[in-house]
């Protein structure tokens, strides 16, 4: 039998994978609004060469991947433990794959497989990330492709682009111009005059 209990599990558990794919999102088009969603501002990030706040993370981020890499982050396994009605554990598997200059502008390019272990919170109804350490399974450095984007896309357009570039943000500027729209009044009996 269906609870209210059971109910707030199935949105908890929704809104944590919610903010994990944010997440995704967020890195892939250096989005600062989406990332910073994703943390609590007193939030610590162990990301492997990165350990810190994850402000301090979200800015080295973002000073890397707005230098127009191609980054693809996608999730796996998710799994939730909830520790309380506050707290969970979240293991979440992530394959990525990472181009963009090293420190000598030379072009790198790396598939990057393992898990994020998060504690998450919920503070005033919101789940978000208070603490995230990066586990590495698998890295294989590999050879980024010499032609161009223009020559490897063809007609395959448009390309994924950060943020605000990206096609997404135009559905989000549709959904904002659709929930500004007045109510439809067909057929519900309030027609006007």
């Amino acid at each position: 039998m269906i609870n209210q209990a059971s109910i707030t599990n199935l949105f908890d558990r929704e809104a944590i994978r919610d903010c994990l794919h944010r997440y995704c999102r967020g890195i892939d088009r250096a989005d600062e609004a989406a990332l910073r969603s994703c943390y609590w501002p007193d939030a610590h990030d162990n990301h492997g060469s990165y350990c810190g706040s994850a402000a301090g993370f979200i800015e080295l981020t973002l000073s890397v991947f707005k230098t127009q890499p191609r980054n693809i982050h996608q999730l796996g396994n998710i799994m939730i433990e909830f520790l309380g009605t506050t707290e969970a554990a979240v293991e979440s598997y992530f394959t990525a794959l990472q181009r963009g200059p090293d420190k000598t502008g030379a072009i790198k390019q790396v598939l990057l497989c393992g898990r994020y272990c998060d504690l998450f919170h919920k503070r005033e109804g919101e789940w978000r990330i208070a603490e995230r350490t990066v586990v590495y399974d698998w890295v294989e450095k590999q050879r980024p492709p010499k032609s161009s984007e223009t020559e490897r896309f063809g007609p395959r357009q448009p390309i994924g682009a950060p943020h605000p570039n990206d096609p997404v943000y135009e559905l989000s500027k549709r959904r904002a111009a659709a929930n500004n729209h007045p109510k439809d009044l067909i057929g519900s009996g309030e027609e006007e005059p």
